[in-house]
């Protein structure tokens, strides 16, 4: 597995944790993504996830329809259609998913073989990271795929292509920064308050010299 892009040095060294890409960047960018999607073996995909009940961070997996072995979301390129619009797509029709994709560059990228009606062909999968915020309970292909939420830890283990189980494993060891926006609290409890001063008595107070 190779964080993207693969080949581009420049965009890679950024798109890890660095800044968002230059206009230079982004048009190095474009040319990559025009030059896979001539070649036809290109693929995007979402690694879904949530937060369990128990605080643990989990992601989605379902079954392929030909060979029935535990995969990700993923679908072929969509005219007028950014990458990101495309694996959510995705997301809706194989898994059932709504929610957004997270950040602007994918999180990595992997390679698997994928059985076609004559040949076989090698494809090249961009994986963005996708926040699951409902999942609904009849889609598109519920009747040829079994979804199942897996502990992000087994995850890896459950997915047989190489390149898929590294991207999990990057995600499970990534920080918290991954997680959602954190629930507004009382800034009681981040700011501490003056306590208030007793209200002023309109009574004079007793001289306790002459008492």
């Amino acid at each position: 597995m190779v964080l993207w892009p693969r080949s581009q040095g420049p965009i890679r060294r950024r798109c890890r944790t660095g800044p968002t890409l230059t206009a230079q960047e982004m048009a190095l960018y474009d040319r990559f993504m025009a030059k896979r999607k001539s070649h036809g073996t290109l693929q995007f995909a979402v690694l879904p996830w949530r937060i369990s009940e128990g605080g643990n961070r989990q992601i989605m997996l379902l079954t392929s329809r030909e060979t029935h072995r535990w995969v990700i979301p993923k679908g072929w390129p969509m005219k007028g259609r950014k990458p990101a619009e495309v694996a959510s797509q995705e997301a809706y029709e194989e898994a059932g998913l709504i929610g957004k994709v997270v950040g602007k560059r994918p999180l990595g990228n992997f390679h698997y073989e994928k059985r076609l009606a004559k040949k076989a062909v090698i494809c090249e999968v961009l994986v963005f990271l996708f926040r699951v915020e409902r999942q609904l309970d009849d889609w598109p292909e519920k009747g040829e795929r079994k979804r199942q939420w897996v502990d992000v830890k087994q995850a890896a283990a459950l997915v047989e292509e190489g390149g898929l189980a590294e991207i999990i494993d990057l995600f499970a060891s990534s920080y918290v920064r991954f997680v959602g926006p954190r629930p507004r609290r009382s800034r009681g409890i981040f700011v501490r308050r003056r306590a208030r001063r007793p209200a002023a008595s309109p009574y004079p107070e007793p001289n306790l010299l002459h008492s």
